[in-house]
Order: C-alpha cells, then sequence, then structure tokens
C-alpha cells in the first residue's frame, strides 16, 4: 500500500475566517463561533453556548461577535423567530444573513441536536456554502410597518 498523502486545509479555501452561527428557537438559540486560530493556518476555535432569544442577551452577544471581529454571522430559524436576532445583530453593525432551514438541511453531514447543528452551520459559513435568504432592506421594512 502506498503512503496516504496529507493534505492541510489552506486559508485560502475559506471565505470567512471568522464566522458565528446562531440556531434560532422560539425562546433561545444556540451560537456558535468559528475562529481562525493566529499562527496555525488552517486551525479553528469553535465555541458553542446558548443565549436568550431576549433584547439585552442578543446586544450582548452582540458586542461579544464585534469583540471578535466576526466577519458574518449566518442565521437559521424555521418561523419568524430569526427576526428579532437577525434585527439587533444587524443594527449593533455585523454583517448578518439568514439562511433557509430547507437548505442547510440538505447538506450531508448535518448533526441532529441544537448545538452540534449550530457548529455545523459555522462550517458551511465559512466554506461559503450556505446562500442567504432574501431579508428587505431596512429602509423596505420601515415602510412595511
Amino acid at each position: 500500500m502506498r503512503e496516504p498523502l496529507e493534505i492541510e486545509e489552506r486559508p485560502e479555501e475559506f471565505t470567512a475566517g471568522r464566522v458565528a452561527a446562531v440556531d434560532v428557537a422560539k425562546a433561545s438559540g444556540v451560537v456558535s463561533t468559528r475562529v481562525a486560530r493566529e499562527g496555525a493556518p488552517g486551525r479553528f476555535t469553535t465555541r458553542v453556548w446558548p443565549v436568550d432569544a431576549t433584547t439585552n442577551a442578543i446586544l450582548e452577544l452582540a458586542g461579544h461577535l464585534a469583540g471578535l471581529a466576526v466577519e458574518k454571522v449566518v442565521l437559521e430559524s424555521t418561523s419568524d423567530y430569526w427576526r428579532r436576532f437577525f434585527y439587533l445583530l444587524e443594527a449593533a453593525g455585523l454583517n448578518v444573513e439568514l439562511v433557509n432551514a430547507r437548505d442547510v438541511k440538505n447538506a450531508p453531514g448535518r448533526p441532529k441536536t441544537d448545538r452540534l447543528d449550530a457548529v455545523w452551520l459555522a462550517k458551511l459559513a465559512s466554506w461559503g456554502m450556505l446562500r442567504p435568504s432574501f431579508v428587505p432592506p431596512a429602509e423596505i421594512r420601515r415602510l412595511r410597518d
């Protein structure tokens, strides 16, 4: 048998080196951050934790993500529970994308728990494999209201 070749993940293969993903539920969300390690190309640090779906908790989350210099925040939600997370994180200056749960579900290798689902979302986001759903710009939302 021939010796297998080890292939490192290269940083240029990723569309974003610092991403966060939130698997949103009715009263809470599970957050996962995936941040490239300094001095270790192709290596990432992943952290996962729950967050309440209250204004104060989401604003605290926004501050934490901004402090990590997160480039993209991806939200997955069924129903309209995503709105409060999207609007508050966007207002805090973060680049937020809503992804359709159906599209994420069709990606192979998808885990079944909220915690692992958030980690999987962050990985897909860093690889550029998620297509954002349309969310009207803030001006249009104000007109609709």
